[in-house]
């Protein structure tokens, strides 16, 4: 038997196998809200232009209502034979009001149908994400308050370069998330224009008023272009790709909370809420939730790359691929979710060791740099001579087995006469981040004042 809401074309039903690869049922349902969102928006401009009864338009948004409640309380069948979520609806609605559900899809087609559902769903799926992302950032700038002053290595090429304070680099993190709530509020201001009304891909000629559908639902005006609004899936790459981006930064992230609770480092310890045990090794405390988050970046990043893939070869307007649009991004967002959540967690309640910070922070002649500075400062060399001068110095505290602090004032002078004891005051690793006070730097006055401006900023 042809599907009757396609049929009259087909004498006979397709395939079984032509089912299994057509039918989309199986994830778009997801998309039930918005579609039965967008079909009441439809209805009443139908009604408002008198192309439908008032009389028909009351019964279609009655029929809709209970299909709502049927799918929000599980009683609702749906149905692979009928392909996808729209086709469901309207079968159920068409056994509840009889033919004025035929009449709902009169100047719509599945193609701006769909097109509509799914920039609400990612809509949604953005006003949830900055929220998370908030949270996220919150959450970072109050351990950041209460860190500001705990002294730890900054790294590069993740060897130990010059001391930094913990809190400055966890406002690391709240910078990064602030670019990608911006990226997604671009995204989403992009995406607020309504493709219904654009029909199969011509417009239609009945007198419908977009402006109104468009308004209704939530959107800043209709699309312009018919084939465009049917067409266009841009607005799930640029949401995807900014997904991409805020999934590598949770990566990065994610690698530090790895490293940093690892017994070499034991900078820091996560909460038992946030670990896992070995099945075999009874000592083990693994970061898994870290490894988890840095893992599903992965998943986030492909589909971009899926959905890229499915749309590079596509001439207009609507083409059955774009069906596979649905399923990557669904999946990436609840990972992009799964993972900003457990970050928060994370961050909330890890115990940071400050001893072991600090030791750390010493090592590794990390104050090299205050003594090149110092020379500069207080016997004008020339930054090129001072570099040079204090890689002599470092060479001669290796060879000696002691850091700088502790390097005897006469075994500088014999390398450079004029320094005195007062270089000492630059040495430790609490002068060397008190001094880093330039816009941005890591003394632990700007790090309160940065964390508290960011409260602040988050808090309205």
């Amino acid at each position: 038997m042809s599907n009757t809401m396609w049929g009259g074309r087909f004498a006979q039903g397709p395939a079984a196998l032509m089912e299994d690869i057509n039918a989309s049922i199986d994830f778009d349902k997801r998309l039930f809200a918005h579609d039965i969102e967008g079909s009441l928006a439809h209805a009443r401009m139908l009604a408002g232009q008198g192309i439908l009864t008032q009389q028909d338009a009351d019964e279609i948004a009655r029929g809709l209502s209970q299909i709502k409640a049927e799918i929000d309380a599980g009683r609702f069948n749906f149905s692979r034979a009928l392909e996808d979520i729209h086709l469901n609806i309207e079968s159920r609605l068409k056994e509840l009001i009889g033919d004025a559900a035929g009449r709902l899809h009169t100047a719509r087609s599945r193609n701006d149908q769909v097109a509509t559902d799914l920039k609400l769903w990612v809509r949604d799926a953005l006003d949830r994400t900055d929220a998370e992302i908030g949270a996220l950032q919150r959450q970072l700038a109050e351990r950041a308050l209460e860190c500001a002053a705990m002294v730890m290595p900054g790294f590069t090429h993740l060897q130990t370069a010059q001391p930094v304070t913990f809190g400055h680099h966890l406002i690391a993190y709240v910078e990064m998330l602030a670019r990608d709530r911006g990226r997604f509020a671009d995204a989403r201001k992009r995406l607020n224009e309504s493709p219904l009304g654009a029909a199969a891909l011509a417009g239609t000629s009945f007198p419908i008023d977009r402006s109104e559908t468009a308004a209704a639902l939530g959107f800043d005006r209709p699309a312009a272009n018919s084939l465009d609004a049917v067409s266009d899936r841009d607005f799930v790459v640029e949401a995807l790709g900014a997904a991409s981006l805020c999934a590598v930064h949770l990566s990065r992230l994610a690698e530090e909370l790895v490293i940093w609770s690892s017994a070499p480092f034991g900078f820091v310890r996560l909460s038992d809420a946030f670990s896992t045990g070995s099945s075999i090794m009874p000592q083990k405390r693994n970061p898994d939730a870290a490894e988890l988050v840095r893992a599903k970046s992965g998943r986030i990043i492909g589909a971009l790359s899926t959905l890229l893939i499915v749309l590079k070869g596509l001439p207009l307007a609507y083409q059955k691929d774009m069906q596979e649009d649905k399923e990557p991004t669904f999946a990436a967002f609840d990972a992009m979710s799964l993972c900003l959540n457990a970050m928060t967690g994370m961050i909330g309640d890890l115990a940071p060791d400050a001893d072991a910070m600090r030791a750390a922070a010493g090592s590794g002649y990390s104050t090299a740099t205050d003594l090149a500075d110092w020379l500069v400062r207080r016997l004008g060399m020339p930054f090129r001579d001072a570099h040079h001068v204090t890689g002599r110095i470092v060479a001669e505290a290796e060879q000696r087995s002691v850091d700088l602090a502790d390097l005897p004032l006469e075994a500088m002078t014999a390398i450079e006469p004029r320094i005195t004891d007062e270089v000492f005051g630059v040495l430790s690793v609490e002068a060397s981040v008190a001094s880093r006070t330039s816009f941005g730097g890591t003394a632990p006055e700007n790090v309160r004042e940065a964390a508290q401006s960011w409260l602040e900023r988050l808090r309205g």
